[in-house]
């Protein structure tokens, strides 16, 4: 440790840990765009940021990316792990922590929370098994799930790998009821008293009050039906389920047109199928978006096919919206979704159910307009936490987490 980063680490154990919100945090997570100013990423940083005394954040990232250790705000600091080869991460994470912090770690860190219960959950655990420090893992999908097993083979490594540290986690954050009831049905009821739900934050106000900039269907006037797709283009996804629905219906109903919004390593391919089916007239790739309320405000159904989710952010926020929903059963989508009043929810992968209730939709403009309503609706009848009420509670279970641990200390 140079003596830059001595003076640095000084003035963190100067701090005054009795003022309110004195946790100090390190998290270990993925998601690059941090490094971004004006990323949603980095905004969401700042912003937990408030809550704690210090919050430290490693991310994993390659060498050749070129990314630098930051203080993006007066108590938040990034720092990028630099790594040769992906396998390298987790140990590249650890030695980040032993360079930037050497033996004032358990000083100057009270709790560690990981963004997975995979690579970056190994980085977790072997930080806090050597530093003695509470750990927290969060689970934002349901990888006990079989379709996550058949994704590829590195997630067979990866379930693995999340049975083995799920068990030595102190607390574990999950985003939804079906997450929670996935792993306990896989892992064991003992883990229930580990588990603490908090779903992801939906700042349904601004959905509500923000109107549609444009609208989607005077922008394909061509199209008389209009379904909305918001997604990472990804396998897990299941994308080719809704272009092999559209190769059906457009049979029948040539003005139906499929919109999907976003980008991912599946595009290309998506775009073969397409072409295949000679579909390139009634399915547009529209890539990422920064709008999506003019989307939902302005089609006709929101449509997701995914095999497994977590939870199903751009189900609520369709629902908010007033749109319509036809989903997988994945995620909060049967939590959200009632039959015949919101949307309409179809097992994973059935293709033919799917069909059914789109064709359904197309016949019935009146049940269109029900729907429609009825989510609009949906907010009113579920309870919305404010904003400062979700970072209260993202406050709250880091805060058991450290309490269980001087716990098992003592």
């Amino acid at each position: 440790m140079n003596k830059e980063r001595e003076k640095i680490i000084s003035e963190m154990l100067q701090k005054d840990d009795s003022k309110e919100g004195g946790l100090r945090v390190l998290v270990i997570g993925t998601d690059r765009s941090i490094f971004k100013l004006d990323s949603v990423a980095r905004g969401r940083m700042i912003e937990y940021g408030k809550l704690f005394q210090q919050l430290h954040i490693i991310i994993f990232t390659k060498r050749f990316q070129k990314f630098e250790i930051e203080q993006i705000a007066e108590n938040v600091w990034i720092y990028p792990t630099r790594s040769w080869i992906r396998w390298l991460y987790p140990f590249d994470a650890v030695k980040v922590a032993k360079v930037e912090f050497g033996d004032f770690l358990p000083k100057i860190i009270d709790v560690i929370s990981v963004q997975d219960p995979f690579e970056t959950a190994i980085a977790g655990l072997l930080i806090a098994k050597k530093f003695k420090l509470p750990l927290q893992i969060q689970v934002h999908t349901d990888f006990l799930n079989q379709y996550f097993l058949k994704g590829s083979f590195l997630n067979k490594i990866r379930i693995i790998i999340g049975k083995y540290s799920l068990k030595r986690a102190d607390r574990i954050r999950v985003v939804s009821k079906s997450v929670k009831d996935s792993l306990l049905m896989n892992l064991g009821a003992n883990l229930e008293s580990k588990i603490d739900i908090l779903p992801i934050f939906v700042n349904t106000e601004r959905l509500i009050n923000t109107p549609a900039s444009f609208d989607v269907r005077k922008k394909y006037p061509q199209f008389s039906f209009v379904i909305l797709m918001a997604s990472r283009l990804e396998k897990e996804k299941n994308i080719d389920l809704a272009v092999e629905v559209m190769k059906d219906l457009v049979r029948n109903y040539s003005k139906i047109g499929l919109v999907i919004v976003g980008d991912g390593r599946e595009k290309n391919k998506l775009k073969r199928l397409v072409a295949e089916y000679g579909l390139e007239k009634n399915v547009i790739f529209e890539g990422w978006q920064n709008d999506l309320i003019s989307y939902y405000k302005t089609v006709n159904v929101f449509l997701s096919t995914s095999f497994y989710e977590g939870y199903g952010l751009t189900i609520v926020e369709a629902l908010t919206c007033g749109c319509p929903v036809i989903s997988s059963d994945v995620g909060i989508a049967s939590e959200m979704i009632t039959d015949g009043e919101n949307g309409f929810v179809c097992p994973v992968a059935d293709k033919n159910c799917f069909k059914r209730k789109i064709l359904e939709l197309i016949g019935k403009p009146s049940l269109r307009i029900s729907l429609s309503v009825n989510s609009r609706e949906f907010t009113r009848d579920k309870p919305v936490e404010s904003k400062d009420g979700y970072l209260s509670e993202y406050k709250r279970i880091m805060e058991k987490c450290v309490k269980l641990g001087d716990e098992t200390t003592k």
